[in-house]
């Protein structure tokens, strides 16, 4: 094989089903987990002019590339918990903004009660985290100084001390990452996967809890300006591979990371559905995948829905479809409906899934 390699797996399976194939030597398991993969979708070459064919597992499994074989172990490798969160199965994320501008719930928990008290309602609805965020990141906004970010943050997470869920901070800034981590969060969630802030590499390492990395074309003010990609799928995966060569070089674990391809963040309608309809590439990355789609513009787009608490199945809808290629974690801000169609569908597929 000449040029990098990308493999993405095609073929999903679940139940009974998936574990006779894995036993015949037809399937591979997908991140240690009951599910597994049929085949793959090889890439070779850079972004843009990448050859593409179809493999069996078989076949590729079979593989003696060294490049293939370290994808291949990858992508098979057991997860590790994140902040105490087994991921045998999707997990959902709670959103809790106490922020007066973000793009759907902005100043709807900007009280520290009632951002608190919405936290543990998402969790009594199935949530085995919650991500609060003190920074709107929404295509336009202005960035939030240090001071102001951490008044909203720190009432909060003193409320929530006890939660029984792991908690996450959505911050680009090192000061509010040492202040979380201190005041009971477990996660951090960057946005800009730890490159904003210069201190942000050492300050997660140093701290040594999870973080996700998620991708970012731009800052939040001009992200949507133009955003233009040769292959959407192939440069967000090798942006955040970047990332985590960046994160282990600094003394990051690797079982400590987690990666977001970013929906939204610099990206059109039609980059986000290309990322959502090959998101299986991102588990050859070795990490948990998070998506965050909820009630999001390109759902709007899509259905009609100007006013983003009408886009909740829509939403649903969509991370259905991540949860079929077994992404571990969804970011929502309606954790309960989430929650019910996972189960749903999950019962549907024919196998025993863990209780929650």
């Amino acid at each position: 094989m000449s040029g990098k390699p990308y493999l993405r797996p095609t073929g999903f399976m679940w139940g009974d089903a998936a574990a006779e194939a894995r036993a015949q030597g037809a399937a591979l398991p997908v991140a240690g987990g009951p599910v597994c993969c049929l085949g793959f979708e090889v890439m070779e070459g850079a972004p843009g002019s990448a050859k593409r064919r179809f493999a069996s597992a078989r076949d590729l499994g079979a593989s003696a590339e060294a490049n293939i074989r370290r994808l291949l172990g990858n992508l098979t490798a057991p997860r590790p918990d994140i902040a105490g969160v087994a991921l045998d199965r999707t997990r959902i994320m709670g959103i809790v903004n106490v922020t007066p501008d973000s793009f759907s719930d902005g100043g709807d928990f900007a009280d520290a009660g009632a951002a608190a008290a919405h936290a543990r309602r998402l969790v009594a609805e199935g949530a085995a985290f919650i991500d609060i965020g003190a920074e709107s990141t929404r295509p336009g906004a202005e960035a939030v100084g240090e001071d102001e970010e951490l008044r909203r943050i720190r009432p909060v997470l003193e409320r929530l001390r006890g939660l029984p869920a792991a908690i996450s901070v959505d911050t680009r800034k090192a000061s509010v990452m040492r202040a979380a981590i201190q005041g009971g969060a477990g996660l951090i969630n960057d946005v800009s996967a730890l490159s904003h802030d210069g201190d942000a590499l050492a300050t997660a390492a140093a701290l040594g809890c999870p973080v996700v990395l998620m991708h970012a074309k731009g800052d939040p003010r001009t992200m949507q300006d133009d955003p233009t990609y040769a292959d959407v799928l192939l440069e967000v995966y090798d942006a955040l591979e970047a990332r985590i060569e960046a994160a282990e070089s600094a003394g990051i674990a690797r079982r400590l990371m987690v990666a977001d391809p970013g929906i939204g963040f610099g990206k059109t309608i039609e980059h986000n559905l290309a990322l959502l309809a090959g998101i299986g590439l991102f588990h050859t990355l070795g990490v948990p995948i998070l998506l965050g789609v909820s009630r999001k513009r390109f759902i709007g787009a899509i259905t009609g829905q100007t006013d983003p608490k009408n886009r909740v199945s829509g939403s649903i809808g969509a991370a259905l479809a991540a949860a079929s290629q077994a992404v571990q974690i969804l970011r929502v801000h309606d954790v309960g409906e989430t929650r019910q169609a996972l189960d749903a569908w999950q019962a549907s597929l024919g196998g025993r899934w863990p209780p929650r």
